[in-house]
C-alpha cells in the first residue's frame, strides 16, 4: 500500500493524505527544527556549514519524498519497504555531492534530518494503513468478471446507472463492450464529478503489474518501441555502475571461483547461448552451480536447459550461489560488452526461447530491450519453465517494457535486494 499518492487517491481523504501536510511537516520536523537547535549551539565560524546543511537537507528530503512517491505507486508495492531505501539514497547522494565538491556541512544536521524524516514517513504510512481498502465500482457489461479475482480491493458491482458513485474511489467498465446509453451517461457524469473512470484492461494492469495480451497490439502496449532516450541513458548508467562495482565484487567473485574449483571438477564458469537484445544470440556467463554433464550429453537441449525444482544436478555450494544470486555476478562481462543490462527481462537459453516462440508467437517482442540480471518478472514471480507459466511471466515482461523508466528500474533494484536476502524464486 502506498501513501495514497498513486493513481487511486482515496476520496475519503484526511489530513494525513494531503501532500502539503506530509511534505510540510517533514520539512519542519526533519530540516527546520534540527537547524534551529544546531544554530544555537554553533560558533560563528561554523555558520557557513550550517547554512549549507540547511540547503542540502531540504534538497535531500525533497528528492527522497519524490523518489518514494514515484516507486510506491507501482502495483503490489508496500510503501513500508521503500521508505528507508528512498531516503537513504537521496541523503547519500547529496552527501556525496558535498564531499566531492568539498563543501562544508554539519554531520549532526544531516544525520538528525535523515533519522527524523525516515521516522516521520513511517508514521504517515502506518496512519494511512488504517484506511479502508479501495472501493471500485464495476459496470456490469462486457468482460469484467476477471476483476473480482483481484484481491485487496472492495469490488462493488453496480446495479443501477442512477445510483451513487461519489463514495467510490474509481469506476471500471469494459469500454469496448456494447454499453447501454444510460450507463454511458453515468460514466460521463462520474468523470465530470472527478471520479476516476478506467477501462477494464488498464485497471487490471494498474492493480496486478501485468499487461495481459493475446497478440501484439499498440493499443495495449502504447508503442511497440519503448523509451529510446532512456535506453541510451540506461546504457551509460550500466557501464558506469559496473566499472564502479568491479573493485568491490572482485574479491567475492575470486572466493566463489575458488570454492567451486575445490568442490567439484569442471570449469568455474558456465557458458550458455542465450537469446538477447533484438533477438541476437549471445554467450552468457555464470558461475557453475551444477555438475558437469556426461560426455556426449546434449547440454544445450531444451530439457537440459530447464532447471527443475530440487534438481539433483545442483552442487552443494551451487544451492547457496543460486539462492543468493551470486552465480549471476560474471554477467558483468556481458554488461560491459553491451549484451545485457543490470535490469531487464531475463534472457532464456536459445533452445527454450525457440520453443516458447513456437508456442507464443509474440514472445519475441520481449527482446525489444536488453535482457537483465534481474527484472520485474523475477521479483514478482520467480523462476518458471512451463509454457503456461511463461505466458504469465510474459505479462510482467510486457508491463516492464510498457512502463520502461528509471523509477521502475529503481523499484526493481530495491525489490531485488529483498529477493536476494529471502531467496525468492531460486531453483
Amino acid at each position: 500500500m502506498s501513501i495514497q499518492t498513486g493513481k487511486f487517491a482515496s476520496k475519503r481523504k484526511t489530513l494525513w493524505h494531503r501532500v502539503r501536510y506530509q511534505l510540510g511537516f517533514g520539512l519542519l520536523l526533519a530540516v527546520l527544527i534540527p537547524y534551529l537547535i544546531r544554530f544555537k549551539l554553533e560558533s560563528p565560524g561554523d555558520i557557513v556549514s550550517l547554512h549549507n546543511s540547511l540547503i542540502g537537507t531540504i534538497i535531500a528530503l525533497l528528492l527522497g519524498y519524490y523518489a518514494f512517491r514515484r516507486v510506491s505507486h507501482y502495483p503490489g508495492v508496500r510503501a513500508s519497504y521503500h521508505i528507508l531505501p528512498s531516503f537513504a539514497a537521496s541523503y547519500g547522494l547529496v552527501l556525496a555531492v558535498f564531499f566531492f565538491a568539498r563543501l562544508e556541512y554539519s554531520r549532526f544536521h544531516f544525520l538528525a534530518s535523515f533519522l527524523v524524516s525516515t521516522c516521520w514517513y513511517y508514521i504517515v504510512y502506518f496512519k494511512l494503513q488504517r484506511q479502508q481498502r479501495l472501493q471500485i465500482g464495476v459496470v456490469p457489461f462486457g468482460e469484467v468478471d476477471s476483476l473480482f479475482e483481484i484481491p485487496d480491493v472492495q469490488w462493488v458491482r453496480l446495479a443501477d446507472s442512477h445510483g451513487p458513485g461519489e463514495d467510490l474511489d474509481a469506476i471500471v467498465a469494459d469500454l469496448r463492450a456494447d454499453i447501454p446509453d444510460q450507463w454511458e451517461r453515468f460514466l460521463a457524469d462520474r468523470a465530470l464529478d472527478g471520479t476516476l473512470v478506467m477501462h477494464v484492461k488498464q485497471m487490471e494492469e494498474s492493480l496486478t503489474g501485468r499487461v495481459a495480451i493475446e497478440h501484439l497490439s499498440e493499443n495495449n502496449l502504447g508503442s511497440l518501441i519503448p523509451g529510446i532516450i532512456y535506453a541510451k541513458v540506461k546504457r551509460v548508467w550500466d557501464l558506469g555502475f559496473t566499472i564502479l562495482a568491479i573493485p568491490f565484487l572482485a574479491p567475492l567473485m575470486g572466493f566463489t571461483a575458488l570454492a567451486i574449483r575445490l568442490e567439484s571438477k569442471g570449469p568455474v564458469l558456465f557458458r550458455q547461448q542465450r537469446m538477447g537484445y533484438r533477438g541476437a544470440p549471445f554467450r552468457m556467463y555464470k558461475f557453475r552451480t551444477m555438475t558437469e554433464p556426461a560426455a556426449g550429453a546434449a547440454a544445450d537441449s531444451r530439457l537440459a536447459a530447464i532447471t527443475q525444482h530440487d534438481d539433483d544436478r545442483v552442487t552443494r555450494i551451487g544451492k547457496y550461489l543460486r539462492r543468493y544470486r551470486v552465480d549471476e555476478l560474471p554477467q558483468i562481462i556481458n554488461i560491459l560488452k553491451g549484451e545485457m543490462s543490470w535490469i531487464g527481462p531475463r534472457p532464456e537459453a536459445v533452445p527454450l526461447s525457440h520453443w516458447y516462440e513456437s508456442e507464443l508467437p509474440f514472445y519475441r517482442y520481449r527482446h525489444i530491450v536488453r535482457p537483465g540480471i534481474s527484472g520485474w518478472a523475477q521479483v514478482r514471480q520467480g523462476h518458471v519453465a512451463e509454457v503456461e507459466d511463461v505466458l504469465w511471466k510474459l505479462h510482467y515482461d510486457f508491463y516492464y517494457i510498457k512502463n520502461f523508466s528509471f523509477w521502475l528500474d529503481l523499484l526493481i533494484v530495491a525489490r531485488t535486494l529483498r529477493t536476494i536476502f529471502s531467496g525468492f524464486g531460486a531453483r
